[in-house]
């Protein structure tokens, strides 16, 4: 196994691990893949995160073969088809977190509620429509829902978070929580406001440039 491949295992690992303490799973539910040339590596079906080890982790190629111990999670399509629709998606987060998980069983998308709906890509949290687990209709739902979006609600179901890397699609993934669970909140207080789509617009853009940056290279 190359250095690359174990490193990408060793990194899910750790991020499902963070997936509890984050409130985005519980028990066995929720998976993760990420980008590894032509495959993806994802997590295997039906296996605690406190006990998964790096060997568990599956390897899977875009036509649903895989390799591994374990078999890899029963939603392995979804996980494909937005790799194979999505270049700019390197890693998929997709978990049961309470709030986004309430909002979705009310079938009930997230609006502009606040700024940070702009890491979203959108105006809006798109809930996408019901179908089974596992099964490609769910995935065809999941593919319109993140059209020009970075993640969604699933209807009855939970939620997706993406990203080009791991570490931001699971920061995305923490982050549509704690927007849903504003928004929960909001909801028992009174009507919330709703921000323009031209204000969601600006913040989309300064979103471009959000978070840690590098110094540049002493020159000298």
């Amino acid at each position: 196994m190359h250095a690359d491949e174990m490193q990408k295992r060793c990194s899910i690992v750790a991020a499902c691990r963070r997936m509890e303490p984050l409130g985005l799973s519980h028990g066995t539910s929720g998976n993760i893949s990420v980008r590894h040339g032509n495959r993806l590596l994802i997590t295997p079906s039906g296996v605690p995160y406190d006990s998964l080890s790096q060997e568990d982790i599956v390897s899977i190629d875009y036509d649903g073969n895989w390799q591994g111990v374990l078999a890899p999670s029963s939603e392995w399509r979804f996980h494909i088809d937005i790799m194979q629709s999505r270049k700019d998606v390197n890693a998929v987060v997709h978990g049961h977190p309470l709030y986004a998980t309430s909002l979705a069983i009310c079938r009930r998308e997230i609006p502009a509620v606040h700024y940070m709906i702009a890491a979203a890509g959108g105006a809006t949290v798109r809930c996408a429509d019901y179908a089974t687990f596992g099964t490609q209709a769910l995935s065809v739902n999941v593919l319109i829902a993140l059209r020009e979006r970075k993640c969604c609600l699933l209807a009855n179901h939970g939620m997706i978070a993406t990203g080009a890397t791991l570490d931001r699609a699971i920061w995305l993934a923490s982050e549509l929580e704690n927007l849903a669970h504003q928004y929960v909140i909001s909801l028992t207080i009174g009507q919330p406001h709703i921000l323009s789509d031209s204000e969601i617009a600006k913040n989309i853009a300064l979103f471009e440039n959000y978070g840690p940056k590098k110094q540049p290279e002493d020159a000298g």
